[in-house]
């Protein structure tokens, strides 16, 4: 196994994308490790709405933060296709290790959403890295996405407030048991053991 498949495997990027270049930038602090993946050129991809096979249309290039490799900040660049469908026109092909509109990898977004479980959105954008506001973006994709689906009747409501004086944002503890607007994450109930 050779240095492109074991970094493509601890991605989980599949064919019919590959990586082609991966450099280290010494010059940032921290370092930055970028990764260069591409799709097969010639291929047919499936239309994202009704699965036919296309051929590619064209391409944009596209930059996604991943989780750091070791200490080093890593980026993953693809060039993203389109492809055209004889029934539906010209479609963006969704890329399997980001959702649709946001600039990082699915499981940098799960790392971050499991921070903000346990500790203050501002520290754990402190320890990943990246602004509050990018993380509160992160997160409220996934607080909206959750608040349409389900009540969590019986989890505490970690919910935030957003100060006007302040400017900034506090999270506040709640065992209510009904949909809040502002609900934050839906958590399991932590029950005290009784004494013996």
């Amino acid at each position: 196994m050779d240095c492109n498949q074991i970094l493509l495997l601890g991605l989980g990027i599949e064919a019919p994308w590959k990586l082609v270049e991966q450099r280290l930038d010494m010059d940032k602090q921290p370092h930055e490790l970028h990764l260069e993946v591409k799709a097969e050129r010639g291929a047919k991809y499936p239309c994202p709405v009704c699965g036919q096979a296309c051929s590619a249309h064209d391409f944009q290039e596209k930059t996604w933060r991943h989780w750091n490799f070791f200490q080093h900040h890593c980026y993953i660049h693809a060039s993203v296709l389109r492809v055209k469908c004889q029934e539906h026109g010209v479609k963006r092909v969704e890329v399997p290790w980001a959702r649709k509109g946001s600039a990082f990898r699915l499981l940098f977004e799960q790392a971050a959403l499991a921070l903000v479980r346990e500790m203050s959105v501002n520290a754990a954008a402190r320890i990943i890295e990246i602004t509050d506001k990018r993380l509160w973006r992160i997160v409220e994709h996934y607080v909206g996405k959750r608040s349409h689906r389900s009540i969590c009747p019986t989890s505490s409501l970690l919910g935030w407030t957003r100060p006007p004086a302040s400017g900034g944002a506090t999270m506040r503890r709640s065992s209510s048991t009904r949909k809040s607007a502002r609900s934050l994450l839906c958590l399991p109930r932590r029950v005290k053991a009784s004494r013996p």
